[in-house]
């Protein structure tokens, strides 16, 4: 007896058969024309779906999906959704190599509204003809059979080849699928979805999206579970570390637990320094903090007159000597940026991030670390190639003149939206700009 075919999997074998689109075309066409299809002719849940798809009055030929959601409005939608803490998982599992696979990944919410399109940037061109972009409504009564909204409606893992999709402007592609539940409370949360060519309804796919999902799902369970734990054991009595802000602010501001106290530019320079140096787990000497500050300007005997007034300032409690060192933990706003940056979460860093370090301080220390971290935010930002971010980040002063940052908002935003006129304009200035020099 032949094994059970998997009545999920568009292509078993893994490829068409030579005659596989001229049958699913014929039935599509008998369908949609109101003719009886042959027994057999479509796999029954792609026969349910084109069935479904009649009966909401979807058009065959008809025009792109609408767009729900866009700018603004869009990303305060994304960020509350149950979906974004685990964004991470999903793209370290799917999106991270689905440029070299040749492939677009998914995510939608339970409606169907596609909330993150990311994956090789030009199928994501093509595909925005198709209004296969973020915000969009690829609901199954809205586009007819597709898989992340069948997957949806039939709340299981499913492939859409080609042809079997009901609208036909969509059958040159083909997609896997499969529904998030939250693992707490069974609630669907959306689904995750790859799409591409053939390739992408072959077996192996469809067992990686739901192996993602799996993942997703456990990650989910396990954050609520430390919430739990978290609400439910009292908090230590800690005393709060210190917080030094010096993103976007052209004076430091120490927060100590006494309130928060506004640092002169030397004091701010001397503390970030000394601050950066706690984290490789070292102190500096007069000597090394008169290079790191004002070469050539500041003497080691004015450093140390310098350093001792901040002492006074902050508490010798905070600040050792014989080396200058920190004798406690300081949060700084600049280490928190490049931890989350340093797992992944590039929206959060973004937002933590107002602006350049100390940006009126012409100390080498501080222009290391202000290019560093600059450098670092820019090249995560680029990588996401989620136009969101790269227009956030645009707004930034540093930003505002970076031909490769406004070039990429341009490759990665969506035929409709709005804003793709206004950054084509600033783009085509700079490059004017450029040629007049």
């Amino acid at each position: 007896m032949p094994p059970a075919v998997n009545p999920w999997l568009a292509l078993p074998a893994g490829r068409p058969g030579p005659d596989h689109d001229r049958r699913l075309r014929a039935a599509h066409e008998r369908l949609v024309t109101g003719t009886a299809l042959p027994e057999n002719a479509v796999r029954a849940v792609v026969h349910d779906s084109w069935r479904r798809s009649l009966g909401s009055g979807v058009d065959p030929d008809g025009g792109v999906p609408p767009v729900d959601l866009l700018d603004d409005d869009l990303i305060a939608y994304r960020e509350a959704h149950p979906l974004a803490p685990v964004m991470p998982v999903i793209r370290r599992l799917l999106v991270e190599d689905a440029e070299d696979d040749r492939m677009i990944v998914a995510v939608t919410d339970a409606g169907g509204r596609m909330l993150w399109v990311e994956g090789d940037s030009a199928l994501r061109s093509r595909a925005a003809g198709m209004h296969f972009v973020e915000g969009a409504r690829w609901a199954e009564e809205v586009v007819g059979t597709n898989a992340p909204g069948t997957a949806l409606a039939v709340d299981h893992a499913v492939q859409i080849y080609g042809s079997e999709h009901y609208r036909r402007p969509v059958q040159p592609w083909s997609c896997s699928a499969a529904p998030v539940h939250d693992p707490v409370t069974g609630v669907l949360l959306g689904a995750i979805d790859v799409t591409g060519g053939d390739h992408v309804a072959s077996p192996h796919v469809l067992t990686l999206v739901r192996a993602t999902v799996a993942a997703v799902e456990s990650e989910l369970r396990w954050q609520h579970r430390d919430q739990l734990q978290r609400r439910s054991r009292p908090g230590p009595v800690q005393r709060l570390a210190p917080r030094l802000d010096v993103l976007g602010r052209e004076r430091a501001r120490l927060t100590l637990p006494s309130g928060p106290v506004e640092l002169s530019l030397r004091h701010s320079e001397l503390l970030l320094l000394l601050a950066e140096a706690a984290v490789a787990g070292e102190g500096r000497t007069a000597v090394q903090l008169a290079a790191e500050c004002h070469p050539g300007e500041a003497a080691e005997v004015t450093v140390r007159a310098e350093l001792s007034r901040l002492r006074r300032l902050v508490g010798a409690d905070l600040v050792g000597s014989r080396p200058y060192r920190l004798l406690g933990r300081i949060d700084t706003d600049l280490d928190q940026v490049r931890r989350l940056l340093a797992r992944g979460s590039v929206g959060e860093a973004l937002e933590r991030y107002p602006g350049a370090v100390l940006p009126g301080s012409r100390a080498p220390g501080v222009a290391v670390a202000r290019e560093r971290v600059g450098a670092l935010l820019r090249q995560a930002v680029l990588r996401s190639r989620r136009p969101e971010l790269l227009l956030r980040f645009a707004q930034l002063p540093e930003a505002r003149d970076d031909v490769a940052i406004w070039q990429s908002c341009l490759d990665s935003l969506p035929a409709s939206s709005p804003r793709r006129a206004a950054a084509a304009a600033h783009l085509l200035r700079l490059r004017r700009g450029r040629r007049a020099r």
